[in-house]
């Protein structure tokens, strides 16, 4: 059986919205026309619709309504890369709501509603692709939910994605980020070893140079500790994946001390890594506001004066809560 058919046993019933997939000879055509065309004669019509679309400055952030009722957010990016090519950055949801809990975060104070299904996540893609008409470069898995909590779901949802038959979209342009799942990191690993996924990147949020402020930001802290999360980490790099992308959400006076950039590239030591500092972006009732461009920029400063390579998020959507750590509140 090709692996199209494969992945259509799986996860394709669901779109099907028949209790029997198609015969094995057809299942590979429908598949790749769905995917690509959008719609298929043998495939019914879906249950889940969008909406609302909220746009600010080309960031779009859509509500997708799933069959039971339950709506995720995801937000299409468009962000220029440093040859000025324009990339449409799809960022997906693994979960409704979450159970990290972490301080900073909007989507922490929905706690986990459910997982979704693989077929959910893919539905992101897909209702983006064609019903918003964006051509979707990237995707990142930094939307709802932590992605290592719904690994499975979401290791057959980058199966689907990267699939010549269905997205198309390159392992390399394929991120998933965590809060310090170390046992994730782990299974996600091994999962980058398989032919075909080796490109695929991990992105750790880290957001602190030390455990003490680390555990008042994300309780996971307790759970696994900094030592152990660096563990997994080298475990990624030693098998072979791509430099690491630490996260880093500057919150005043909480981490944003310039020292802490000190301390933090310490901890990261000889790590093949990219420091991504991200402006905290106020949730509902914050009691943090965003940090000032003087506080961010002693940051980053500080950070490659400690021999870090260092990027700056830009803040997209922060007025319709579309930015970093700011979905669920609709």
């Amino acid at each position: 059986m090709h692996a199209a058919d494969q992945l259509l046993a799986a996860t394709f019933r669901e779109w099907l919205g028949h209790p029997e997939a198609p015969k094995a000879n057809s299942a590979a055509d429908i598949y790749r026309h769905f995917h690509r065309s959008g719609a298929h004669a043998s495939v019914a019509r879906s249950q889940r619709v969008i909406t609302g679309v909220q746009e600010e400055d080309g960031t779009r952030k859509f509500l997708l309504r799933h069959a039971d009722g339950c709506e995720t957010e995801s937000v299409i990016m468009p962000i220029e890369g440093r040859t000025g090519r324009v990339r449409q950055t799809l960022c997906l949801s693994s979960q409704i709501g979450c159970a990290m809990g972490c301080t900073f975060c909007q989507t922490a104070t929905m706690g986990r509603v459910r997982q979704l299904t693989t077929a959910e996540i893919v539905a992101q893609w897909h209702h983006a692709t064609h019903e918003l008409d964006a051509q979707i470069t990237n995707i990142v898995f930094m939307g709802m939910g932590e992605p290592m909590d719904n690994l499975d779901a979401v290791l057959g949802a980058i199966e689907v994605l990267t699939d010549h038959n269905a997205a198309a979209i390159p392992a390399s342009q394929i991120g998933v980020s965590t809060v310090g799942h170390a046992t994730g990191i782990t299974r996600f690993t091994e999962f980058m070893q398989r032919d075909g996924m080796h490109q695929v990147r991990l992105a750790v949020s880290v957001n602190a140079p030390d455990n003490l402020v680390r555990e008042t930001l994300m309780p996971i802290t307790r759970a696994v500790p900094m030592d152990a999360l660096r563990v997994a980490m080298d475990g990624w790099i030693e098998a072979g994946g791509r430099p690491v992308l630490i996260e880093y959400v500057l919150i005043p006076g909480v981490n944003d001390d310039p020292t802490a950039a000190g301390e933090l590239a310490r901890w990261l030591d000889d790590l093949p890594c990219r420091l991504n500092v991200i402006p905290y972006n106020p949730k509902i009732n914050s009691p943090w506001p965003a940090p000032c461009d003087e506080s961010i920029d002693a940051f980053i400063e500080a950070a490659l004066h400690a021999g870090l390579k260092v990027n700056r998020r830009h803040t997209r959507g922060r007025h319709v809560m579309a930015a970093c750590g700011q979905l669920g509140a609709s």
